[in-house]
């Protein structure tokens, strides 16, 4: 799936996709929080886009490919909490909700992730449990 730059950003934000996620996704620019990463990886997913979401992974949990599952709809993105994660730190959490549409039924995936900087720039580090 693609995008064009003028359609609304899937991140949530109130900003078009050129002017949100795109630039990251395109590598023009790096995400300055972890929160931005969060929102950009969640665009990502909606447009399974696999390298960026791996360009964006820390080198020591990366998996070697990632597969989507063709059933799920990702629909909406909640950012519930945040720690850290700003220019001022080095890593960071993202407490979010997103929801997806799968099987013709709604769901949503909760997560708390951790974010750290590698070679100055914010990745995901893995999911806390």
């Amino acid at each position: 799936m693609t995008l064009n730059d003028s359609a609304p950003c899937p991140c949530g934000r109130a900003a078009t996709y050129g002017e949100c996620c795109g630039p990251l996704h395109r590598g023009q620019r790096h995400a300055a929080t972890a929160e931005r990463l969060m929102r950009s990886r969640y665009s990502a997913f909606v447009l399974r886009d696999a390298g960026y979401l791996l360009r964006s992974w820390h080198s020591g949990t990366r998996p070697p490919a990632i597969d989507f599952d063709p059933g799920i709809r990702w629909t909406g993105l909640d950012i519930l909490a945040t720690e850290g994660g700003t220019a001022f730190h080095n890593e960071g959490t993202v407490e979010f909700r997103a929801r997806y549409r799968a099987q013709g039924h709604e769901d949503d995936q909760h997560e708390l992730s951790r974010f750290v900087r590698e070679d100055g720039n914010w990745v995901y580090l893995d999911a806390v449990t």
